[in-house]
Order: C-alpha cells, then sequence, then structure tokens
C-alpha cells in the first residue's frame, strides 16, 4: 500500500483539484421564438406526447 513520503500542503490540493467542476447546459434562443432550448437537442414543438420525434414527411 502507498503511503505518502511528505505532507501535501492545502495549495497543492487546491489546484489539483481545481478542474473538478460542472459545466451548466448550453441554451440558445429558439429559432421559432419560443424562448430558450438545449444546444443540439430537439425542441418540444418536434415531438409528439410521448416524446418521439416526429417525422416532416408523414401527413
Amino acid at each position: 500500500m502507498g503511503v505518502p513520503k511528505h505532507r501535501t500542503p492545502k495549495s497543492k490540493q487546491l489546484h489539483r483539484r481545481s478542474h473538478h467542476h460542472l459545466k451548466g447546459p448550453q441554451v440558445i434562443r429558439d429559432p421559432n421564438g419560443t424562448g430558450w432550448k438545449v444546444n443540439h437537442r430537439a425542441s418540444s414543438a418536434e415531438r409528439d406526447r410521448k416524446g418521439r420525434l416526429l417525422d416532416p414527411l408523414e401527413p
């Protein structure tokens, strides 16, 4: 089992852990003018009531 030879200072610990954070979702203005939507996702207007994508070619 590995045992540390020297104590790691708090500044080194915090510097090492500085990349452990969450990023927020990328939201953009909906081109239909209905508000905001998550980038690269279909809006609710393009889905049916069960959440499936609507085919624009079907009547």
